[in-house]
């Protein structure tokens, strides 16, 4: 385990790799699962501000899904994450040409037309965040679906933590993530 700052980093985001294949996955992760992308309260109001400009990037299915479920939803634990279309894929997921599911948000943020890349909980996949009273518990979350990345992040030499340098900088700034790649590559003296 990794202690930096209020953040307390498992050791498996050092020690294994990963790197999206969405050739292989089709964005599965987009339409697996309970519910959809966890979302952070700050992002409920970015949501609120912001959908007016994501909204023509979305499928008429994920626009309908939003009108009559709202922006994200509320679950039994308290906890708030995207709206889902059926109780299937996220409603701001949108299938690409190749039937590759991808961030309508995101898709709207290239356009330049929101400053909102897309929730940092997908933008931190396959790192998922559990908050405690005074830190942060990050985790990498093993899910079969993406053995496909793993795979390719063998192939590449590319770890969990070097393939998410972007969000976890968006989430912790350049001076975390610094004094993470200092712990995780400096050498150290073997304890005795």
């Amino acid at each position: 385990m990794i202690i930096i700052q209020e953040t307390v980093i498992s050791d498996d985001i050092a020690d294994n790799f990963f790197v999206c294949n969405l050739e292989a996955c089709k964005g599965a992760c987009c339409v697996e699962g309970d519910l959809g992308a966890p979302l952070e309260e700050p992002e409920l109001k970015i949501l609120e501000q912001e959908y007016a400009n994501i909204k023509p990037f979305l499928t008429d299915a994920g626009r309908a899904a939003i009108e009559a479920q709202g922006l994200y939803i509320k679950d039994w634990e308290g906890d708030f994450s995207t709206t889902t279309i059926e109780d299937k894929e996220c409603a701001y997921a949108l299938w690409d040409e190749r039937g590759i599911l991808k961030c309508g948000i995101e898709q709207a943020y290239l356009a330049g037309a929101t400053t909102f890349k897309k929730p940092i909980s997908c933008h931190l996949y396959p790192i998922r965040i559990t908050k405690y009273e005074g830190f942060d518990a990050l985790n990498y979350d093993r899910w079969g679906i993406c053995n496909p990345a793993c795979a390719f992040g063998g192939t590449l030499g590319v770890k969990v933590y070097q393939f998410l340098k972007e969000p976890l900088i968006r989430k912790y700034g350049e001076g975390w993530y610094g004094q993470l790649v200092q712990e995780i590559e400096s050498p150290t003296e073997k304890k005795k």
